[in-house]
């Protein structure tokens, strides 16, 4: 066991192949070239493995064992092997673009992923740059054999992404949400053994990932050495599509995970319908802009055709698949967009946690509307569509994320409230419990019991904790004229400062006086001096 390479080791190792590439490529690249030298290093090391232990168990010859491994992976030819790669002094990127190609063409859930980075351009990587990385790669070998446990790979593999994340600031935020959150949407929405989660959008995987590692630690959550879950994801970005593909692969979980524009586009279907899933969970990009692409493209079109420019009216906007029951968000904001794909994307029993800002909570004009069906439905004039869908609200810390300082909220939908829930909302501000960081703030493991178990109890026993957690009656939240802003339901705690007008008054006159006698006195100085008279 003492040669097995550790998770500390192995992570610290591949974090020092960043310093390789700083200078050459911009550092929010270099996650892309990394993760794919990354697998292919562990896809050769697993092969030669494989190989071993055939001529080692079987006696058979190098050729044969080969042979025999081949048929079950696909051909694996000699130029796309690390032993011919690392020999290379020239031409390495073009070689290794080739390996990748040979392993999508052997390995068809790969497609595209691997070849999603193309490292034949020696304008971004000189051959030099490349014999660096691969002997830096040589160091360790990373077969199953060579880590202490099987889905090592997969954790280091998370932490490079957070590590990337940092590195690139706020295009971190792009792609990662930070674990501690993600991990607090999972324990709400509370994914169980058998059920399948979909993430709309899905960034790196983690939030599948995360799914799964909560669906295996309960009772029957392992099924044949795997999570007993079936995971869905879409990402829009080509190059975060093959990270997510390439995370999920290395935690040795399967995924669908498509890639494609989630609102205009969405990719699984059942026909012509959207697929359902028992929960759904996401974090969108905040208050997206210019959302509904064919509505931007026409209106581009028409401002080329010498028409004068405006703004498209988002009120044509036509879906497909009828998701926008609840109304049409504005152009500027397309949270509400995300929200209603999600909760068309659940079944009858489903469970959602979306991650959102404070404005859904309380911004009116269309985003209001959409909000008030959530809520309290829609009448038959409007398409009659069912309220009483937000179990849950939580308020979240600022300065969590990556990419925005303010603060967000876990919006919790469910299409089966229990009875004892139904009418209410389950509201909890969990904003004053944080770890204090330099870039951005933190959730601990207490903060996230203490969020979560609160839920529970809530969702259980309608159970209150005061400046902490109510249970709010629709009536109350009708009487705010559907406004969900937090402060209006839960009070702080916080005693705020008396202010005594009177001597305030008294205390600003006393200082306009003084200001005045001091202006005297500077004028006195400057008229002594000859620059006034």
């Amino acid at each position: 066991m003492a040669d097995k390479l550790s998770l500390e080791t192995l992570e610290s190792w591949l974090w020092e192949s960043a310093n390789i590439l700083r200078g050459s490529i911009d550092s929010s690249d270099f996650k892309n070239y990394i993760f794919g030298l990354l697998f292919l290093k562990r896809y050769n090391d697993v092969f030669d493995e494989r190989v071993t232990k055939l001529i080692k168990d079987e006696g058979l010859s190098y050729g044969d064992a080969q042979e025999e491994v081949e048929d079950k992976w696909g051909k694996f030819p000699i130029s796309a092997r690390w032993f011919d790669l690392i020999s290379r002094t020239e031409n390495i990127g073009e070689a290794m673009d080739k390996a990748f190609a040979t392993i999508e063409a052997n390995n068809p859930e790969l497609q595209h992923v691997l070849t999603a980075t193309q490292y034949g351009d020696k304008r971004v990587l000189s051959d030099a740059t490349l014999q660096r990385l691969l002997r830096h790669f040589n160091q360790y070998k990373l077969g199953n054999d060579d880590l202490y446990k099987a889905d090592m790979l997969g954790d280091a593999y998370e932490y490079l992404i957070k590590q990337f994340a940092d590195d690139a600031g706020k295009k971190g935020g792009e792609f990662y949400t930070p674990k501690a959150v993600v991990q607090l949407v999972v324990g709400l929405i509370d994914p169980q053994p058998g059920h399948s989660v979909y993430d709309p959008t899905c960034g790196s995987g983690g939030m599948l990932v995360e799914s799964a590692h909560h669906v295996s630690a309960l009772p029957n959550g392992i099924l044949m050495g795997k999570p007993n879950v079936l995971l869905f994801g879409q990402e829009k970005n080509l190059g975060t599509w093959a990270i997510a593909k390439l995370n999920l692969y290395l935690h040795n979980m399967r995924a669908e995970i498509e890639r494609g524009d989630t609102l205009v586009e969405p990719k699984h279907l059942d026909g012509d319908y959207l697929k359902t899933f028992d929960r759904v969970i996401a974090n969108p990009p905040f208050s997206a802009k210019s959302w509904w692409t064919p509505l931007e493209l026409s209106n581009e079109n028409e401002q080329e055709n010498g028409k004068k420019a405006k703004a498209p009216n988002y009120k044509q906007v036509s879906d497909p698949y009828g998701r926008l029951v609840y109304g049409i968000p504005p152009r500027g904001y397309a949270d509400l967009a995300f929200a209603q794909h999600m909760l068309a994307s659940l079944k009858a029993d489903g469970r959602m946690g979306i991650i959102l800002p404070h404005g859904v909570l309380f911004r009116s004009g269309e985003e209001g509307k959409i909000r008030e069906g959530l809520l309290f439905g829609t009448d038959a004039a409007n398409g009659s569509q069912p309220g009483d869908l937000i179990e849950a609200i939580v308020g979240l810390p600022s300065a969590l994320f990556y990419n925005t300082g303010i603060p967000a909220c876990v919006l919790i939908l469910n299409k089966q409230k229990p009875a004892a829930l139904k009418g209410k909302v389950i509201i909890i501000d969990g904003s004053r419990d944080y770890l204090e960081g330099k870039a951005q703030n933190n959730l601990s493991a207490e903060h996230i019991a203490r969020i979560v178990n609160t839920h529970k109890a809530a969702f259980e026993q309608q159970a209150e904790v005061e400046s902490y957690c109510r249970v709010v009656t629709l009536d109350e939240i009708r009487s705010n004229d559907g406004n969900l802003n937090i402060a209006r339901y839960i009070d702080n705690g916080e005693t705020e400062e008396v202010v005594d007008v009177t001597a305030t008054l008294a205390q600003l006159t006393a200082l306009a006086n003084e200001e005045e006698q001091i202006d005297a006195r500077l004028n006195g100085y400057l008229a002594e001096l000859g620059f006034i008279k």
